[in-house]
């Protein structure tokens, strides 16, 4: 699937009319509701509730301290937890419970707003603009350095960045749903690249304002990285704490965020897709906050709504693969995989991948899915809700009790908002752009399962790689068969296909093996020099199969012994 490239007007003139900006400019007041809402959801419990979680998160962040400190951690941590602590033992529990009560809720306070302050990000005009030209000299100078042009290329135009980049969808919608409430972009995970390429695509192509986003406090390690996303309306996410304040402050600060109007950006993922899978059983914490929000909105008489836009992103090579897979092999096989160094926060592994995307035509597909309300509704590019029959519905009602009022039920909106993370995931798997690389390795994966019946995964992964040369022709034939049944779902739109999907089954073949995991020290596939294709590491092979695991793909094949006869060494 591709499509001519448009680049569409800015939706605001001004950076001033941006939402994120409008928040920036009201944070202090923003985190003081922050801290109010949450504290009033936590300190609801009754006193030995509110007591045993304050021990508890004292008691885990010590222990946080202790075992896991970052660089980016405020200095005085051990301080503020010690005194706080002292204040729990020597100021509470030996009073009335009243005055005992007091003194802990007060504690609780402090915690609340320190992690406010801790997670709610700023906004500064200047850096976006600096930020702008600065990402577009760079990309366009990595570009056409790697390509042999001359200095005065530097200050070309943005087109060659551009066509790396397939960028599908019903753009014009997505753009349309801003006059009518918050669009909540929800992407797929599976490269720290994601970020930038979900930004870039958004503010160069799809003309939209800053989003709201989660970063990893882990990045701010790295200073240059802290400076910008500090000044470009990152939030910051400590999955280090676990604890129930933590979480609640986190969810009150996005709930509130989206309230007022800031468009937000979040991975229900919730980190890199270790598998190499489509995202399929999501996380429901920031994602519960959109269906909280759009009650909030309805209760305060406001026609606002609030939108779910699924984004996938698919690539024919993941600069952190083998760390990937490593790691969920070692989460699956427990004591038969050792993890290996994740590279994917090295600076110099992010220069060399750049360098590499840039020097090659590895093409990055994004597909913009069908914009939702936040019960998995599609809705219309004025924002109308519409039911699986196709008729027009008004989700207010979802919200109202047998009074009909609208209010807050915890267990319905829990209810919701699993239903909304079941039809994301299921959009991810409609939308999902399939690429040559991919179709490519889940059929020579396929094959070599088929050969060895009797090994489970970690048998197959323990094959020799080596011993094995199969044959061009017949990683053709079971491909060419495979191709078939994409092309048939694409016609029943359960699906969307890249360009080479549909060249001959030969030429497909030979374009995904020359793209897959192009630049992995040890390749996934490659060609011998008789044509036979041969692979290096075969979990570096299984990680890009498992991009269309869970179709039923291998269904589609005729498998036939005699097909595999030939081509163990032995």
């Amino acid at each position: 699937m591709k499509k001519e490239l448009r680049l569409y007007p800015p939706l605001y003139e001004n950076i001033e009319d941006w939402p994120i900006y409008r928040l920036s400019q009201d944070r202090a007041n923003f985190i003081r509701q922050v801290e109010e809402v949450a504290f009033e959801r936590l300190a609801s419990r009754s006193f030995q509730a509110l007591v045993d979680l304050l021990v508890k998160t004292i008691y885990q962040e010590r222990i946080r301290i202790k075992e896991s400190p970052w660089k980016v951690d405020p200095p005085d941590e051990k301080v503020f937890w010690s005194k706080v602590s002292k204040q729990l033992i020597q100021r509470s529990l030996d009073r009335p419970e009243a005055e005992a009560r007091a003194e802990a809720e007060e504690i609780l306070r402090r915690i609340i707003r320190r992690y406010a302050e801790e997670i709610v990000g700023s906004f500064r005009i200047s850096t976006v603009r600096f930020a702008r030209r600065f990402l577009t000299v760079f990309f366009n100078w990595l570009f056409n350095a790697a390509i042999g042009k001359n200095f005065a290329a530097l200050w070309c135009e943005r087109r060659q960045l551009y066509e790396r980049l397939n960028v599908v969808g019903d753009i014009e919608t997505v753009r349309s749903l801003f006059q009518y409430g918050t669009v909540v972009v929800v992407p797929t995970h599976s490269s720290n690249l994601d970020s930038i390429l979900i930004g870039y695509v958004m503010d160069q192509i799809m003309g939209l304002p800053s989003f709201s986003y989660g970063a990893g406090l882990n990045l701010y390690n790295f200073t240059p990285a802290a400076y910008f996303m500090n000044r470009l309306g990152a939030y910051r996410v400590d999955r280090r704490k676990k604890n129930p304040i933590y979480l609640e402050t986190l969810k009150t600060m996005s709930r509130l965020s989206i309230q007022r109007g800031v468009n937000s950006l979040f991975f229900p993922g919730g980190t890199r897709a270790r598998s190499g899978e489509l995202e399929h059983d999501l996380k429901r914490g920031l994602l519960s906050t959109t269906v909280e929000a759009q009650r909030a909105l309805f209760a305060q008489g406001s026609d606002k709504k609030v939108f779910i836009v699924p984004i996938v992103l698919s690539y024919h090579f993941v600069l952190e693969a083998p760390f990937l897979i490593e790691e969920y092999l070692c989460s699956i096989g427990k004591e038969h995989y050792l993890r290996l160094r994740d590279e994917g926060y090295s600076i110099g592994s992010w220069f060399r991948f750049i360098w590499r995307f840039f020097s090659t035509t590895s093409d990055i597909a994004v597909s913009v899915g069908k914009p939702m309300d936040v019960l998995g509704n599609f809705v219309d590019a004025y924002g109308r809700s519409y039911d699986w029959s196709g008729n027009p519905i008004d989700i207010r009602d979802y919200f109202r009790n047998i009074e009909g009022e609208i209010n807050e039920d915890r267990q319905r909106e829990s209810e919701y908002t699993r239903r909304l993370a079941a039809r994301i995931a299921a959009r991810y798997k409609v939308d999902n752009i399939v690429l040559s690389s991919q179709l490519v390795a889940f059929a020579v994966f396929e094959i070599l399962a088929r050969q060895n019946p009797k090994l489970d995964l970690f048998g197959l992964l323990r094959l020799p790689p080596d011993d094995y040369r199969i044959p061009f022709q017949t990683v053709v034939e079971v491909v060419a068969q495979m191709q078939q049944q994409l092309l048939r779902w694409e016609q029943e739109g359960k699906i969307k296909l890249s360009e080479e999907i549909r060249w001959p089954p030969a030429e497909l073949v030979r374009h995904g093996v020359s793209k897959l995991g192009v630049f992995h020290r040890e390749k996934p596939l490659y060609f011998a020099k008789d044509n036979h294709i041969v692979s290096s590491n075969f979990r570096l092979l299984y990680f890009y199969h498992n991009r269309l695991k869970n179709y039923g793909l291998e269904r589609a094949v005729q498998w036939k012994h005699q097909d595999f006869a030939i081509w163990n060494n032995e």
